[in-house]
């Protein structure tokens, strides 16, 4: 599920037990600015693997889109590629991919020649030599220009190398239920505040959150640290070493601790199990910070103008964003801040040893120069926002949620939260731990003191 594609890095790092550091290796070699040479003589399999299945045909999985998408595009890029290359996708568990990949690699196993795999990894998938660095090849293509520099920087790794290529954006927004807040949805914590005490006394809430431990933590990488990133903090200090103890992020989870102890929370954002989006789904919270993608998931919608959207699938969103219901907006910033958010970017990996690189290179290459075929992998596996800037431009973006969201993105500050971490799994269990027990568990403990704990004991192991 694409809305656990975000915590598939730290799932699949906390089961890992994996001791040696393989250094990355460079890609193959190929002048720059061209095509590596196309295989000779026979058709060669171009192996894939995605976390899609073009044979599953059920119109009820959760991945039908992707699915779809492949089932739609492998025999368009056999056709381009006839007498070249033959697409062969070997669809994987998202939640087993990474560990399965890194255990090929260091076997010297079989390997796709190009994995599909989300920015979040890639501290990992670097750390266990996994990827190639792509950056010199990359560099030399005439997309690698229009680039948005928000998504190659989620796709750089600790030594400055390109470990994947960005396809599609997966920022952090805020989808908001437009009759909650009549007077537009509130850009301080003062004013977010005030709105909240109004719609208490209404029996509804501002806000819902995942505020719960479930995942292994992996809620801090969403409204926590939006609002962490909106209050001026940050968790690294560039050099590895975690950094949760500074007065920005004290102020951030004083912020929570208030809204959470006035009330202004639903019981249900500590659940677990994504049912804090139930709270939005019902309108009884008036918003919802979480990824770009999690349209897809966020159904049926009773609005509080009384529309029902109940298609059950990602339409419902859309339809009530078309019409006026919802709209997306930047979370709330403290003074002198920017409102900031995460962001991951959905693309594609080259393995150390894959088989047919110049395959990859070709598939790349097809996606990133044929606008057509870009946004169809952006609007469907990709289900975010454009990484090429040119792309965003076309007629398939101009919706109003598309709309939105680029005007989001240009009042925001996004990055990815673990920034120079190299155990974000561990990093994002232990602080998301001592967030909850500030904010809910016990609201009488001193919040500096918590964060100093957990930054010692982080960094004790770096």
């Amino acid at each position: 599920m694409k809305r656990l594609w975000t915590l598939m890095s730290m799932l699949v790092l906390a089961s890992l037990v994996l001791s040696a550091c393989v250094a990355p290796a460079a890609a193959p070699a190929a002048p720059a600015g061209e095509e590596a040479a196309a295989p000779s003589g026979e058709v060669k399999d171009f192996i894939t693997w995605y976390q899609y299945d073009e044979n599953n045909e059920d119109p009820a999985s959760d991945e039908r889109v992707g699915n779809e998408y492949l089932r739609d595009t492998i025999p368009v890029f056999n056709e381009a590629f006839a007498g070249k290359w033959n697409w062969v996708n070997q669809p994987k568990a998202w939640d087993k991919m990474v560990a399965e990949l890194i255990a090929a690699v260091q076997a010297g196993g079989d390997m796709p020649d190009l994995v599909e795999m989300g920015s979040g990894s890639v501290v990992m998938y670097y750390n266990n030599g996994t990827l190639q660095d792509l950056k010199a090849w990359a560099s030399a293509q005439p997309w690698y220009a229009d680039m948005d520099e928000a998504a190659l920087n989620s796709c750089i790794g600790p030594d400055g190398g390109l470990y994947c290529i960005p396809i599609a954006e997966r920022p952090h927004l805020v989808y908001v239920w437009k009759d909650r807040f009549p007077n537009g949805y509130p850009t301080t914590p003062e004013e977010f505040l005030a709105e909240g005490e109004r719609l208490k006394a209404e029996g509804l809430y501002p806000i819902t959150f995942f505020g719960s431990t479930d995942f292994n933590g992996s809620g801090f990488s969403r409204a926590i640290w939006t609002t962490i990133s909106s209050f001026g903090g940050k968790i690294d200090d560039g050099q590895g070493n975690m950094t949760l103890n500074t007065p920005e992020n004290v102020a951030a989870i004083q912020f929570l601790r208030d809204m959470v102890q006035a009330g202004y929370v639903p019981e249900i954002a500590f659940a677990g199990g994504f049912q804090e989006e139930n709270a939005f789904k019902d309108a009884s919270a008036g918003s919802f910070p979480t990824g770009l993608f999690g349209y897809r998931y966020i159904n049926p919608l009773s609005a509080p103008s009384g529309a029902e959207y109940a298609k059950g699938n990602e339409e419902d969103m859309l339809d009530a964003i078309a019409a006026g219901d919802v709209y997306l907006s930047p979370f709330i910033a403290a003074e002198g801040q920017v409102p900031g958010c995460g962001i991951e970017s959905a693309g594609f990996g080259i393995p150390v040893g894959a088989k047919n690189p110049e395959a990859a290179y070709d598939y790349l290459n097809w996606l990133m120069t044929d606008a057509a075929q870009n946004a169809d992998w952006v609007l469907r596996p990709g289900a975010g926002f454009p990484a090429l800037k040119s792309i965003r431009a076309s007629e398939a973006f101009q919706t109003p949620f598309y709309a939105q969201a680029g005007e989001v993105l240009e009042q925001s500050s996004c990055r990815p939260w673990q920034g120079s971490l190299e155990r974000p799994a561990e990093a994002a269990q232990l602080a998301m731990a001592a967030v909850y027990k500030l904010i809910k568990e016990d609201p009488t403990l001193d919040i500096a003191a918590e964060l100093q704990g957990v930054q010692d004991e982080y960094n004790a192991a770096n």
